[in-house]
């Protein structure tokens, strides 16, 4: 019941004809990009700059959230 029925004469796999005259594949070439000393410059100096600017938005989010923490507990502390 649960074993695969195979069938008793199989078809063939189909046979490939190569054509009669093959010609290489090639794909188009790409165009080349020039790329310069400034352009490598501009790049390095936006990714510093970028980095920079990630890590005084963390560095304010870190004291923002710290200061919050330390006026809550002072206000806390007033009401009681």
């Amino acid at each position: 019941m649960f074993l695969p029925k195979y069938p008793d004469n199989p078809t063939p796999q189909p046979t490939h004809t190569a054509p009669t005259n093959p010609a290489p594949a090639r794909r188009p070439a790409l165009p080349s990009v020039p790329i310069d000393q400034k352009t490598v410059a501009a790049v390095l100096v936006g990714g510093v700059v970028l980095t920079a600017l990630l890590a005084a938005v963390a560095v304010t989010a870190i004291s923002v959230a710290v200061a919050a923490v330390v006026l809550r507990s002072l206000l806390r502390d007033h009401r009681r």
